[in-house]
């Protein structure tokens, strides 16, 4: 009798702990999946403070822009948006988050019709994952502390770094430094 008790008891414990399990990892919606996945390599030091929010409470506070790029890892056509000619002095932060990722000092025109920088303001607010959409193999970049997809990144940028962050003005907003 004892036997049986102690078994139905494990099984229990074990159905409890596998619901539990299941559970976990259906309710972690998509748009934090990407910090899972086994592809994303980090430089410098985990950023604190993720914000992990629903598609749906994403949508209500993005622009349709905003939301189709840095959700959907959607793009801008190359030329048009805002910040692929802007040359004021200031800081461009994450259009979701407000984190601050680049420094109008380390712009440059690339000549790719996107905005592009050489170095961001801290490497541990960048995550980096292979991407192999489109039938070609880069590396995308992303917010790290909510996960939008910013642009990507490339070695053909200028010295001291060699980097070309090609970034989406849609996926960014502009603060401007006083004088």
């Amino acid at each position: 009798m004892i036997k049986i008790i102690l078994s139905a008891v494990i099984m229990l414990a074990g159905i409890l702990v596998w619901n539990f399990s299941d559970h976990a990892n259906t309710s972690i919606n998509n748009t934090a999946k990407f910090m899972l996945s086994d592809s994303t390599k980090k430089q410098g030091t985990q950023m604190s403070d993720k914000i992990i929010k629903t598609d749906e409470e994403w949508e209500k506070e993005l622009s349709p822009e905003e939301y189709r790029i840095l959700r959907e890892k959607g793009t801008e056509r190359a030329f048009t948006g805002k910040y692929w000619d802007h040359h004021e002095i200031g800081t461009y932060i994450c259009a979701a988050c407000s984190t601050e990722l680049f420094e109008s000092d380390t712009k440059f025109d690339s000549g790719c019709g996107w905005p592009s920088y050489f170095e961001a303001i801290d490497s541990s607010r960048i995550i980096y994952k292979t991407d192999k959409s489109f039938g070609m193999t880069r590396t995308e970049v992303m917010c790290a502390k909510c996960g939008g997809h910013l642009g990507h990144i490339f070695d053909d940028g200028p010295p001291p770094t060699g980097k070309r962050y090609c970034i989406n003005s849609g996926a960014m907003k502009f603060i401007k430094k006083d004088k």
